[in-house]
């Protein structure tokens, strides 16, 4: 039973850290007239789907920024994930600077989907189970749009199968 409250609480701990909206330096700037305050990341679950975006899109988002969004679905049921057409993460090669992060799983080091940047947005990407883990980060400099992304929930190949 170690292994399962270990598990309770890593989880745990991703939930009250990336709801909570922090930042890469684990803090929120305060608002002022002159900078606005923006959090992101989220766990969501909602049964008919959603939608989420990174910082104020359409307009640029805020430099030195990592946020985490993790999309549960019902049991039996995986994610199909679209990407708007209004879609610009700063270019890079191997996309090692602003990017978006898609991984397989509900962790950090769940298998990674694909890496993601520049102009043309995503294919459509689908999980194997239930759960992605999303990382969408910015570095100091260069900021863009961003991006809009959309989620949905399809039966899992082995509840179409019967199995």
């Amino acid at each position: 039973m170690i292994y399962g409250r270990s598990l309770f609480h890593i989880v745990a701990s991703l939930i009250i850290l990336h709801l909570s909206g922090t930042t890469k330096q684990g803090t929120e700037k305060q608002s002022t007239s002159e900078t606005k305050s923006v959090q992101c990341g989220s766990w969501t679950k909602h049964a008919d789907g959603g939608v989420f975006t990174s910082p104020n899109y359409p307009s640029k988002y805020p430099p030195d920024r990592e946020c985490i969004y993790i999309i549960e679905a019902a049991p039996r049921q995986c994610i199909e994930l679209y990407f708007d057409e209004k879609y610009s993460i700063e270019p890079s090669w191997e996309c090692k600077f602003d990017h978006i992060e898609v991984r397989d799983g509900p962790f950090g080091f769940s298998p990674i989907i694909g890496r993601f940047c520049g102009q043309q947005n995503p294919p459509v990407i689908k999980s194997s189970g239930r759960f992605l883990w999303i990382k969408f980060f910015a570095d100091g400099e260069l900021e863009s749009m961003g991006f809009s992304a959309r989620y949905n929930f399809t039966p899992d190949l082995l509840t179409i199968l019967g199995l």
